[in-house]
């Protein structure tokens, strides 16, 4: 067995997700960690966002661009939540001015009973293929992250249209007409399920499952709307690999989290981490939780506030150092360079 300064980048991340002891807390950064990188910008001067995540060549090199850059512990594969609502039969696309849009509402049952979730992967394999592709790449150094959204997160943009800061149809919907809803998620489910078990077999070391429209829900719908189909998904994986749940503003349901069965949890910056995490399970790892924001300030900045994170943190077995949510497109490539070298040098 290795020594933990001779860990892999890889052991060191899987460790951290199952809460046993690391010389330093893993970094990545979430989801969009190359949105603000030049070579980004460059390589998708030349295609529309869904042409480069149905690519499985292309989807590789945006995984890789932040390793190469920035040599974080582990990739998260480059996709999109939504590419599962496209293979079951409704089609979305980027806004160039930001969020999503799909083309059709979800107005009534028969746009639901249309939706097929039985033959995802015939469409959206290419996920699946982009994980090889990386692992070729990165070899067994470092992790590889999987994911899909919650299935709630999902149906909102699907009920919504697209991107929402509310979600007031989709939560209209779900009072009004709960057997709908609850047809919905349950397809969404399926599909996700069978996504998740191809990204496993492609050779995701861990899988995440993003709620981040988690906390439109009222607190006590959380865990009927949200939790318990997370609960499912985790449930079908079965420890093949360790997952983590990051569901944003969850701040009244942190047990309703833990009874998803997930191995970690994502914490987003506007709640104290420490805190938090003494009132998990010892056994529940912890991700988080930088404000974003701190990489559109200043690099000296962004060092002072991960070093309160870091040092909040000291002893805490399972904790991964990460943003408390997504990489904003105008961070300071220094800024970020700052976070990931304070992170590696830390004692």
């Amino acid at each position: 067995m290795n020594t933990l300064q001779n860990m892999t980048h890889r052991e060191r991340f899987l460790k951290a997700c199952t809460c046993q002891p690391t010389d330093r807390p893993p970094i990545w950064m979430m989801r969009q960690a190359g949105r603000s990188l030049p070579e980004y910008r460059k390589l998708k001067a030349g295609y529309k966002f869904t042409e480069l995540v149905q690519s499985p060549e292309l989807a590789a090199e945006v995984t890789l661009q932040p390793i190469r850059r920035f040599g974080y512990d582990a990739a998260v594969i480059f996709s999109d939540i939504l590419v599962i609502s496209e293979a079951m039969g409704q089609p979305y696309e980027l806004l160039e001015q930001g969020g999503v849009k799909v083309d059709f509402a979800l107005n009534s049952k028969a746009d639901v009973d249309k939706l097929d979730p039985s033959r995802v992967l015939d469409h959206i394999g290419y996920t699946p293929e982009a994980i090889r592709v990386t692992r070729k790449e990165l070899g067994n150094e470092r992790a590889i992250i999987g994911f899909a959204g919650s299935p709630w997160t999902l149906a909102s943009f699907m009920v919504e249209g697209g991107s929402s800061r509310e979600n007031t149809r989709s939560r209209a919907m779900l009072y009004s007409e709960p057997a709908l809803f609850h047809s919905l998620l349950e397809k969404i489910t399926e599909a996700t399920i069978l996504y998740l078990k191809a990204q496993i077999e492609a050779g995701a070391d861990v899988i995440q499952l993003f709620d981040s429209q988690g906390g439109t829900l009222a607190p006590n719908k959380f865990w009927d709307v949200s939790g318990r189909w997370i609960q499912q998904i985790v449930e079908a994986i079965d420890g093949a690999v360790p997952t983590i749940v990051f569901a944003r503003n969850v701040h009244h349901n942190w047990n309703e989290v833990v009874q998803t069965g997930a191995s970690a949890l994502g914490i987003d910056w506007g709640i104290n981490l420490r805190e938090t995490a003494d009132a998990l399970p010892a056994n529940i790892a912890v991700q988080g939780n930088l404000d974003p924001a701190l990489l559109v300030s200043t690099p000296e900045a962004s060092i002072t506030e991960t070093q309160r994170i870091l040092e909040e943190m000291r002893g805490r077995n399972g904790f991964i150092f990460n943003l408390g949510h997504g990489v904003p497109p105008d961070a300071d490539i220094n800024a970020i360079m700052a976070v990931n070298e304070t992170v590696q040098n830390w004692n």
